[in-house]
């Protein structure tokens, strides 16, 4: 299974029309300008989108462009809520519900292309302008979901739903809609709405700050080797890239290192320099813990806080319970005893695990006990002696031109899509690469860009968003515009880009993501694609992680980047025999930040306190050892605290329950099957957020979920 660090922030299935707050950290919808409407500005971002499929002209907006452009499509928003509350005519689903949806065109437009390149390509000014737009929208929002003649008409169509014959998918738009009202503070009086407009705005620019000062850290720390000898174990890729690296930063005849995971991952498993490891190790779980200006502590103080506070005026116990009551665990009780569930044997075997590293240290003839920073060190070696199998035996059939065709014709083979890459188009950066997506019968179905490398001027960790999401108008379909965005390992000046296995499965995890909003056929962009609860998102993402090591897929893209010879036979088995090697670690690493998000957001005490101590007796609670450490730290936490996993974490192994299963019926009749692959195609792709999650679930798989499969899958029964 793959590192859940990168999904982080992937797939943004909780934009909902008028939630301005998540949306603006998470997805940002673009639709285009109406195509007949003359277009008066020399700002690209007011006009209609001449490019081709209308994808945002990245080469002609400029910075200055954003901040004008945010203030009139504000205005603009505004004059279509006014329109609506001023209707002379009786609240219909049509001219209040359906054109809550279709309101805000313009400042989803610019939103999406703001906070997408905010995350992907950013810059000083950029990020000046988001804490200075950021509280502006989130005044913005609650202007809209305060209105109390806006909820008055909604309030009146939702009361008479039951007669109106409405649609599922009309069913699930108004009782959603109704709902981001409610959650939105909409019915609260008017001294309660002021307090919670205080909180949202505070928050809105904390959050981004969090995520700014993460950035900041993981770029600030950098190793630098001199002398040869100090590279000893590592790769002869990572070494070159060192190398590059140090070439770029001034440093010819050095290495470099840093807290990107292509470098510093890899550093951890190869290293035979134990300090070195530990220097590495030690700078990147101290992210946001510096006591310096980037020191995210403070900020987490006051987020936890900000967030409290909001739930307990929407009259929620913790922040916890205001999020759960719109997922599929509807309490953090459910969340705890799933976690719950799976802890304790995940714990017995990560101790299994920790004993046989400390028997390959003590046969070495070492008299040091195993620390954090040996432990990815170590298993390397126990699996090469156990299955004899070594990862970088792995990486030149992993080539990664090679595994995007994989996927390609894995999605070719279950869904018909074809890819043809385009050339002549607008891009924001120049590593980026154009796919149009087509169905099967050559129709156009979707744009899709691709971003594989990291870049000091992108976050960490790997995401799927949109620019524009699939929904209808007037009877016509606009198509979607996908973009997924990673940070793998880089190609050298001699060698292409080889990916890990853990990239390989990032890499169709996301790609999950993608297909989930290419292929999504609803009618209102608020329920459709990657619209739908935090904890089912992550069910299209991770089946399609199944098929990255299916024999039967590796033969199609495993292909050693030398000579192009399909992957052995025998290393394919390898890798099958060592698939639950080290899996206690990586589900304890998992489940360990888990229960730290749940510890920080089921919090009912609005009080300061001290992180660090906190997070320390989060995991003592739950007997973490010391020699794992949480996936994530509380001050480099960024999925809950700049993101938009508060509070759902959790949700990755929730929707791994619902991928297992969901996967056996796969192998049972066979992993391309077509009656599988349509019926999973139109009852969960297709779908998006228009039905219940479980309704949708049900129907595709034809009875609930079963824990079963997941427990197999890890080794765990």
């Amino acid at each position: 299974m793959a590192n859940f660090s990168h999904s982080i922030e992937s797939n943004y299935q909780h934009m909902k029309k008028l939630t301005l707050i998540s949306f603006i950290i998470l997805l940002m919808t673009l639709v285009s300008c109406n195509k007949n409407e003359p277009c008066n500005s020399d700002n690209p971002l007011l006009c209609s989108y001449n490019t081709p499929f209308e994808v945002p002209p990245f080469d002609k907006i400029l910075n200055k462009h954003f901040k004008p452009a945010f203030e009139a499509a504000i205005k603009r928003h505004n004059d279509e809520i006014a329109a609506i509350v001023n209707n002379t005519e009786a609240p219909t689903f049509e001219n209040t519900v359906a054109a809550l949806d279709l309101s805000g065109i313009l400042l989803d437009n610019i939103s999406s292309v703001f906070y997408n390149l905010n995350s992907a390509n950013t810059n000083d000014s950029l990020q000046q302008i988001a804490q200075e737009v950021s509280p502006m929208l989130s005044a913005h929002e609650d202007e809209i979901l305060f209105n109390a003649k806006l909820f008055s008409r909604l309030k009146t169509v939702y009361d008479k739903r039951s007669s109106l014959k409405l649609t599922p998918e009309q069913d699930r738009v108004l009782t959603e809609t109704y709902k981001d009202f409610i959650s939105g503070g909409a019915d609260l009086d008017s001294v309660n709405k002021e307090k919670l407009g205080k909180l949202n705005s505070e928050l809105s620019v904390l959050t981004i700050k969090f995520g700014q000062n993460l950035l900041a850290e993981t770029n600030a720390f950098k190793l630098t080797v001199e002398n040869k000898n100090d590279l000893e174990g590592l790769p002869q890729s990572l070494i070159d890239a060192a190398a590059e690296q140090a070439e770029k930063d001034g440093k010819q005849g050095k290495w470099v290192f840093t807290l990107n995971n292509p470098s510093v991952m890899p550093f951890l498993q190869y290293s035979s320099r134990r300090d070195l490891r530990e220097k590495m190790f030690r700078a990147y779980m101290m992210r946001g813990n510096n006591g310096n200006d980037k020191d995210n502590k403070a900020l987490i103080n006051q987020i936890v806080s900000l967030r409290l506070q909001r739930a307990k005026l929407l009259g929620y116990t913790d922040h916890a319970s205001l999020v759960l009551d719109r997922n599929m665990a509807k309490n953090p009780q459910n969340v705890y005893n799933l976690l719950n569930q799976l802890w304790e044997p995940a714990l017995k075997r990560a101790k299994a695990e920790m004993a046989d590293l400390q028997t390959f240290i003590d046969k070495e003839g070492k008299s040091f006990k195993l620390e954090a920073w040996d432990w990815r060190y170590y298993a390397e070696k126990v699996r090469k002696e156990k299955y004899d199998l070594d990862e970088e035996q792995l990486k030149p059939y992993f080539k990664l031109e090679n595994v995007r065709e994989g996927i390609f014709q894995v999605a070719n083979k279950l869904y018909g899509l074809q890819f043809a890459e385009i050339k002549d188009i607008s891009k924001y950066h120049p590593d980026v690469v154009a796919y149009e997506v087509k169905n099967t019968d050559g129709s156009h179905l979707a744009v899709l860009y691709l971003d594989f490398f990291p870049r000091e001027s992108k976050r960490g960790g790997a995401w799927m968003t949109n620019y524009r999401e699939q929904y209808k108008k007037d009877g016509q379909n606009i198509s979607p515009v996908i973009s997924l965005v990673c940070n793998f390992t880089k190609p050298t000046a001699d060698k292409p880009s080889l990916l890990t296995l853990d990239e390989v499965e990032t890499f169709f995890h996301e790609f999950g993501h993608a297909l989930h909003g290419m292929l999504s056929i609803c009618t209102y962009k608020s329920v459709s694609g990657t619209s739908v609860p935090r904890d089912f998102v992550e069910l299209p993402s991770q089946i399609m992680e199944n098929w990255a090591v299916d024999p039967e897929v590796l033969a199609l893209y495993a292909k050693h980047y030398k000579t192009g010879e399909i992957i052995p036979a025998s290393l394919v088995e390898k890798m099958e025999k060592s698939q639950y090697f080290n899996q206690g670690f990586a589900t304890i690493e998992y489940l360990a930040a888990s229960y730290l998000d749940m510890a920080f957001h089921t919090r009912q005490d609005t009080s300061a306190f001290d992180v660090v101590t906190f997070e320390k007796s989060a995991l003592d609670k739950i007997n973490l050892m010391p020699q794992i450490i949480s996936r994530y730290r509380s001050t480099y936490f960024n999925h809950i605290f700049a993101g938009g996993y508060s509070a759902g974490y959790y949700s990755y192994v929730w929707a791994e329950i619902l991928d297992a299963d969901a996967f056996d019926a796969f192998k049972q009749k066979g992993i391309f099957d077509p009656s599988m692959a349509k019926a999973f195609r139109e009852n969960i792709l297709e779908k998006g957020g228009s039905e219940d999650p479980m309704v949708l679930y049900k129907r595709f798989r034809g009875a609930e979920p079963q824990i079963t499969p997941l427990l197999k899958r890890r080794g765990l029964l």
